[in-house]
């Protein structure tokens, strides 16, 4: 077990020193609860199951029986919940020399500062890996594809066809496939364009897109049509650890989509041990991000 001794606090057991720092800063707000719906979970894992329901009504010619039709279970995802944790200590000697406040106190808020970040990686994943066959959801696809197996057969795609950055024109066909989903019957349905989802360094020109009132770039009297449609309720949000800066997502309003599932909140401890008079500080939570229908987003890795 490693254990912070007074080796490691030097400049701290004398006086003299102007400032200590480093381990505090501002934090951004929960970047992944923009995309994320929380759910909570009492077991080890929940299952999701994917249902099909009946397609078209058929003709049913004079004095024919009625056609029938079944729908069924399609397929399942199941997210097994994750225990998230980390620990720290430090020597009694080094919390009584200390002349600079109280160490437990200190690295207690860079602890809570690592567990904020590792759930915000566990989020974005859902997104960075949202490209890669390795991590394909409960229909064997990647959350973004154009090949999405349907129930009565053939495909759907929430992936833009041709990799594209952020332009007027790709988040146009953005909406346009969000329009064009049906359900695993072929059958249309009515999803909705929510949150467009970039990465920082698309932040500008989100806001050029999104925001202006006549179409961003041109010389020409036209309307911004994105915003005078209303297409993008939830307006767009950044997400820091994107790792591809050009890849950008359009949320949609798709039930059971993106969700964070909580199986156990955050919660932390502090014990001294009895034998070497450590104290030991650690924080601890379980849960996990996942995926159940792709049809809550559309995706594009950028073209650049």
């Amino acid at each position: 077990m490693s254990v912070m001794r007074r080796a490691d606090f030097t400049k701290q057991l004398q006086e003299g020193l102007n400032a200590v720092f480093g381990l505090e800063y501002d934090k951004f707000p929960e970047q992944w609860a923009e995309v994320f719906d929380e759910t909570s979970s009492d077991k080890a894992y929940e299952e999701y199951v994917l249902m099909a329901g009946l397609g078209g009504a058929q003709v049913k010619p004079e004095g024919t029986g009625v056609a029938y039709d079944a729908g069924g279970e399609v397929w399942t995802q199941r997210h097994v919940n994750e225990t998230i944790a980390l620990a720290f200590a430090i020597t009694e000697e080094a919390v009584e020399d200390n002349l600079y406040g109280n160490l437990g106190a200190k690295f207690s808020k860079s602890l809570a500062r690592s567990m904020t970040h590792t759930k915000e990686i566990k989020g974005v994943s859902i997104l960075n890996n949202g490209f890669d066959s390795n991590f394909a959801i409960g229909d064997g696809q990647p959350l973004f594809s154009a090949s999405h197996p349907l129930f009565y057969g053939g495909t759907a795609s929430n992936l833009l066809a041709t990799a594209s950055d952020l332009t007027e024109s790709s988040l146009e066909d953005a909406f346009i496939l969000v329009s064009l989903m049906v359900d695993d019957r072929g059958i249309p349905i009515a999803i909705n364009p929510k949150k467009l989802v970039v990465a920082p360094q698309n932040r500008f020109n989100a806001e050029r897109l999104t925001q202006t009132q006549m179409r961003p770039g041109t010389n020409d009297n036209d309307i911004n049509a994105h915003k005078n449609l209303g297409m993008l309720p939830g307006g767009y949000c950044i997400m820091q650890r994107l790792t591809d800066p050009n890849a950008w997502f359009l949320k949609t309003d798709c039930d059971e989509g993106f969700i964070y599932q909580r199986r156990k909140s955050l919660q932390r401890g502090i014990e001294g041990d009895f034998e070497t008079g450590n104290m030991r500080y650690k924080a601890r939570e379980r849960y996990v991000f996942g995926v159940n229908n792709w049809r809550c987003a559309v995706g594009t890795p950028g073209s650049s």
